[in-house]
C-alpha cells in the first residue's frame, strides 16, 4: 500500500498507518473512520432527479391543456430544452406529437387548436418514465403503465379520426426516414468488413470506458454506461464483459445485429470522429439516427464556420448518409484543432437533469468580464507580491519573478499555497458564489522524479490523498446548511475529496497508455470550460452539497516539457440563485489560467532544484478555515 502525502512526511509507517485508519471528515478528526451508527447528514431518498420528476408531473398533470402539459413534460418543468427530449423520442411519439400538440425537433406539425367536438376514435396515453424521458401510447401499443417505469400516472388523450388518419402519414414518413437510415448505416458497416468493424467495436468500447456517464436511444432500446441499468462497457462493467452490448457484437455476424445496434454504432463513430469521446455526451439523452448526427454537426459547423470567418468555411455535405457525414465530422475534427489552437474560446453548456452538454463557441469579452477580471486583479494586486490590472499583467510579473512560489508566503509553506488560496478566496467573493475551489497535485517533486524515470506504473498507483483540493466557502453560505459551521466544514471537505479524485482520475490519462496506466480507471482529461444549470439531479455528492449552478475551467500544465491537460481547474459554485452566464465563465476561465500558469512555473523550479510541496488543504486545514 503506498502511504498518502498529507501532510506530514515526518510519520513512520506505523503511524501513518494508524492516521489513515482516522475519519478525515473534519468534525470528526482524531476518531476512528467508519464508526459512527448513521449518517451525519441524511439526503432524502427521493432528493434529487426523483423529486425534479415528480415535480414535472404535477405540474403537467394540473396544465390548462394538452400542449402545455406536453412542454412541462419535454423541458421538466422548465429545466432542460424541449429540443433534447423531442430527439428522445421514439419515431412512434415523434409523429404523435407532431400530430396531436404540433412539436417536433425538425418542423412544426399541423395546427394545435384540436376540436373539442371531435369524436374519441382511440383513447391514447402521455406518460414520463424514471429517464425522464416523455412516452406515448400510439394505436400499435399497449398501455404504458404495463411496459413503462412511469413517475406516476398517464394522460388520457382522445384521438379523432383526422388525427389517425395525419398520424399515419406522419408515421411513414418518419419511419420510412428511419428504416433508410439503417440500410445505410449496415451497408457501411458491411463494407468496413470483420477487421474494421472490429476496430471500429474496440474504439467504441475504449470511449465508453474513458467518457462520463451517457444516456443514448435507437429505437426502443437504451445504450448507457450509466449506474444499474448499464448496457455498455463503465465503472460497472468491466470490458470484453458479456452483459457489454459492444463486447457481444464483437463475435455476432452483422447480419444478425439488430437495427438499433447498427444504428448506435454507426452514429456513436461519427461523433467520436468528429471530436473524440467528448462530442458523445453532446448526444446524451436523445436518439442515435442519422439525422439527429446530420442536425448536430450541421450545427457545429456553421459555429465553426462563424467563429473563423477568415478561414475556408466548412462545406455542407452534399447529402447525409454516412460517408458524407463522415467526411464531414473528419472536416469539423480539423477546425476544431485550429480553433483550440487560436483565440476563439469553445466550452460547453451541460443540463444536468438529462447529463446533456451543448458545445458553444464563447462571443468576445465584454465589461461584465472585464469588471470581474479588474476586480480579481486587484484582490491579488493587494495580496500577492505582483501587481497588474489584468491577468495578463499578472502572469507577465509572476514570469519575471518566479522564485517566491517556492518560498514562505502569506502564513503557507510556499507561495504556490498561498496564490491557489488567494485566487480562488478573491472567485468566491468576486464572482458571489457560494463555494470557489481550485485542485492540483501536492508533490510536484514526487510527480517530476516519476517522470525523469519514466516510471508511469508508480504514478498509476498514488492514491487520491496525493492530491489536493482547497475550496473556499462564501461568508454567508452557513445559511444553506442550517447555519452549522460544522456542517459547512464537512461538506466543503466532502467537495474538496472529490475534486480530489478527479485529479486522480484525469492525471494518468495524460501518460503513454503502458498497461498500468490502461488498467487503471480514468477519463480522458477536459480541455474546455464549461457552465452547468441544475447539476443538483443526479450525483450523489452535487445532490448532498446543493451543487446547483456551476462553472469549471480545467486547464493545462507543463511538467518537464510534457503537457497535462486537465491538471488543475477553477470551480466556482451557486446552490441557488441565478445561474453563472458566458461572461462569468470567460473571467474565469482567465483567472484559471493563471493558476494555471503559476503551477507550470512551479513546476520548472521544482526541476531545477526547489522543493514545492502542498501540504495545506486537508481536512484539517478545512476545519480551522471554516468551523474554527
Amino acid at each position: 500500500m503506498t502511504i498518502p502525502t498529507e501532510p506530514d512526511r515526518t510519520l513512520d509507517r506505523r503511524a501513518a498507518m494508524a492516521k489513515a485508519r482516522q475519519s478525515r471528515r473534519p468534525s470528526r478528526l482524531g476518531r476512528a473512520a467508519g464508526a459512527a451508527g448513521e449518517p451525519d447528514y441524511l439526503t432524502g431518498k427521493d432528493a434529487g432527479f426523483p423529486a425534479l420528476l415528480r415535480q414535472t408531473w404535477q405540474r403537467a398533470a394540473d396544465a390548462p391543456d394538452l400542449g402545455t402539459a406536453v412542454d412541462t413534460l419535454l423541458t421538466l418543468a422548465g429545466h432542460v430544452p424541449a429540443d433534447i427530449q423531442l430527439r428522445a423520442l421514439s419515431v412512434e411519439a415523434e409523429s404523435a406529437l407532431k400530430v396531436l400538440v404540433g412539436r417536433s425537433w425538425w418542423e412544426d406539425g399541423r395546427a394545435t387548436d384540436r376540436s373539442e367536438d371531435a369524436g374519441t376514435a382511440f383513447l391514447g396515453e402521455i406518460g414520463l418514465d424514471r429517464s425522464g424521458r416523455v412516452l406515448v401510447r400510439v394505436p400499435s401499443k399497449g398501455s404504458l403503465s404495463r411496459e413503462a417505469d412511469l413517475v406516476d400516472g398517464v394522460l388520457r388523450v382522445p384521438w379523432s379520426a383526422e388525427d389517425l388518419a395525419d398520424y399515419q402519414v406522419e408515421l411513414a414518413l418518419a419511419a420510412g426516414r428511419w428504416h433508410a437510415g439503417v440500410r445505410d448505416c449496415r451497408n457501411w458497416l458491411l463494407a468496413a468488413e470483420d477487421e474494421g468493424r472490429r476496430e471500429i467495436l474496440e474504439q467504441l468500447t475504449e470511449a465508453a470506458l474513458r467518457t462520463a456517464p451517457f444516456v443514448l436511444y435507437a429505437g426502443e432500446r437504451q445504450y448507457t454506461n450509466f449506474r444499474d441499468q448499464n448496457n455498455l462497457t463503465g465503472k460497472t462493467l468491466r470490458p470484453g464483459h458479456p452483459d457489454c452490448v459492444l463486447s457481444s457484437l464483437r463475435t455476432t455476424p452483422l447480419e444478425l445485429w439488430a437495427d438499433s445496434d447498427v444504428l448506435f454504432v454507426t452514429c456513436l463513430t461519427l461523433l467520436v470522429r468528429s471530436a473524440g469521446y467528448a462530442r458523445i455526451e453532446e448526444a446524451n439523452g436523445t436518439q442515435l439516427t442519422l439525422d439527429h448526427v446530420a442536425l448536430l454537426l450541421e450545427r457545429t459547423r456553421a459555429a465553426y464556420n462563424a467563429a473563423a470567418p477568415g478561414l475556408p468555411a466548412v462545406p455542407a455535405p452534399a447529402a447525409y448518409g454516412v460517408l458524407a457525414l463522415g467526411g464531414l465530422a473528419d472536416a469539423l475534427a480539423a477546425r476544431r484543432r485550429e480553433l483550440t489552437g487560436s483565440s476563439v474560446r469553445l466550452y460547453r453548456e451541460i443540463h444536468g437533469p438529462l447529463m446533456h452538454k451543448v458545445e458553444r463557441v464563447a462571443g468576445p469579452v465584454k465589461d461584465d468580464a472585464a469588471r470581474l477580471e479588474a476586480a480579481l486583479c486587484a484582490r491579488l494586486s493587494e495580496r500577492l507580491p505582483v501587481r497588474g490590472a489584468t491577468f495578463a499583467e499578472l502572469s507577465a510579473a509572476l514570469e519575471g519573478s518566479p522564485g517566491w512560489l517556492a518560498e514562505p508566503h502569506g502564513g503557507f509553506g510556499s507561495g504556490l499555497e498561498s496564490l491557489v488560496y488567494e485566487a480562488v478566496a478573491a472567485a468566491t467573493a468576486v464572482f458571489d458564489a457560494d463555494f470557489a475551489m481550485s485542485r492540483g497535485m501536492r508533490s510536484l517533486p514526487a510527480l517530476i522524479e516519476a517522470l525523469r524515470a519514466e516510471a508511469y506504473p508508480r504514478i498509476a498507483g498514488w492514491e487520491i490523498p496525493h492530491f489536493f483540493c482547497c475550496v473556499v466557502p462564501s461568508k454567508e453560505s452557513k445559511r444553506i446548511f442550517g447555519g452549522s459551521a460544522s456542517r459547512l466544514a464537512d461538506t466543503t471537505w466532502a467537495i474538496s475529496s472529490r475534486m480530489q479524485y478527479n485529479s486522480w482520475h484525469f492525471l494518468v490519462g495524460n501518460l503513454p497508455k503502458v498497461p498500468e496506466i490502461a488498467a487503471r480507471d480514468h477519463f480522458v482529461p477536459p480541455a474546455i470550460p464549461d457552465i452547468a444549470y441544475y447539476s443538483d439531479q443526479h450525483h450523489n455528492g452535487h445532490v448532498a452539497a446543493r451543487v446547483r449552478f456551476t462553472v469549471r475551467s480545467p486547464q493545462a500544465v507543463e511538467v518537464l516539457g510534457r503537457r497535462f491537460n486537465g491538471f488543475m481547474d477553477l470551480r466556482l459554485l451557486r446552490c441557488e440563485g441565478l445561474p453563472f452566464d458566458e461572461q462569468d465563465l470567460l473571467a474565469a476561465d482567465r483567472a484559471s489560467a493563471f493558476i494555471a500558469g503559476a503551477t507550470s512555473l512551479a513546476a520548472a523550479l521544482v526541476a531545477g532544484g526547489r522543493d514545492i510541496e502542498v501540504t495545506a488543504f486537508d481536512s484539517r486545514w478545512h476545519w480551522a478555515t471554516i468551523a474554527e
